[in-house]
């Protein structure tokens, strides 16, 4: 089993010059250590404002990591189409890659979050039809020797030669959040990796990576365990008050999420709105106790089919993600070896 970080990052709100940046130097610094200690990947979310000091620019922050780290590879969970001139999008994903020596995991996707579509005051209902086109002019973007022109119910483009090329070709790993099986069923039919959320049980990743392989061999490819990733809240604690602490820390961020999520008018229906309707649902998978009990988490989603394991620390992240590394991970070093 390989693992990886998943989060984003934050600064504090109000504080001056230095105080304000100290949360992203902290971030680079744990994703430095992260690496140190023998973590595969780190995957960024994208999200935008939340009132309590989000950091963006996804894009920016995996260019300051990649100039302090050499092999760590580098994710976004995920850019939000709808957002982004695809493009620009294109240029700069392809430079990261440049800079990164090839280390870029490009996740997509077209956006849940109700408040931020009103932040950008751009109706929920056209995500889906401004990513389609976006992530058709995303590939020809990456893979057209030739200069191209569109003009698309969203995007309009005159004889465009999208540079740089990216390292990796014909472009970086592309990856999509699904939770559904008609999301799942399209992440596959594009050619994309799969990232599942963090609140599915052993027993539904089974059957979403069962479905994903499916149509992935339908197609003609081969299926790859790596292809699926799997986010997963984990906490190594530090006895029985130390996991309850970071429990509750780890519920608040999720009503906040599902806050900023919902519409006005409770019609949103992302799957990742399913688990907040139930009490305990958002935290029924989360990984948080001992290494013993954490690992025998693990071994469920293993036996589920899980290779790849992106894990979101809560309470004090940097301490648990080195107890992780020195008590859990050794286990599938040793598998491996």
């Amino acid at each position: 089993m390989r693992f990886g970080l998943f989060g984003g990052a934050r600064v504090q709100r109000g504080e001056p010059g230095d105080g304000s940046a100290r949360g992203l130097r902290d971030y680079i610094d744990y994703n430095i250590e992260a690496e140190a200690l023998g973590f595969h990947s780190t995957f960024l979310t994208e999200h935008h404002f939340t009132g309590v000091g989000q950091i963006s620019a996804p894009m920016q922050v995996l260019t300051a990591v990649a100039m302090r780290t050499s092999h760590i590879r580098l994710g976004t969970a995920v850019m939000v189409l709808a957002w982004h001139d695809p493009v620009m999008l294109a240029e700069q994903a392809a430079t990261l890659d440049l800079i990164s020596n090839g280390r870029l995991e490009l996740g997509v996707g077209k956006g849940y979050r109700a408040a931020e579509f009103h932040g950008f005051a751009m109706p929920m209902e056209e995500a889906e039809g401004r990513f389609e086109e976006s992530f058709g002019l995303l590939v020809k973007s990456f893979t057209s020797e030739q200069r191209f022109s569109h003009h698309g119910r969203f995007y309009h483009y005159d004889d465009v030669l999208v540079e740089p090329a990216p390292m990796q070709r014909p472009h970086p790993p592309m990856w999509m959040a699904a939770g559904n099986p008609g999301s799942i069923r399209k992440v596959a039919e594009l050619g994309c990796n799969l990232l599942l959320d963090q609140f599915q049980s052993p027993e539904q990743i089974a059957e979403r990576i069962a479905l994903y392989r499916s149509v992935v061999e339908s197609k003609g490819r081969s299926f790859d365990p790596m292809q699926v990733a799997v986010a997963r809240n984990v906490y190594v604690a530090e006895g029985a008050a130390d996991r309850e602490k970071a429990l509750a820390q780890q519920i608040a961020v999720h009503r906040k999420m599902v806050e900023l999520s919902q519409r006005p008018d409770g019609a949103n229906h992302s799957h990742i709105l399913q688990y907040t309707g139930i009490a305990g649902s958002t935290e029924e998978h989360a990984l948080f106790g001992s290494p013993d009990d954490i690992m025998a988490g693990l071994k469920k989603l293993e036996a589920a089919g899980v290779a790849q394991v992106l894990i979101n620390s809560g309470g004090k992240p940097l301490d648990s993600l080195r107890r992780f590394a020195k008590t859990v991970m050794p286990e599938w070093r040793l598998k491996a070896a």
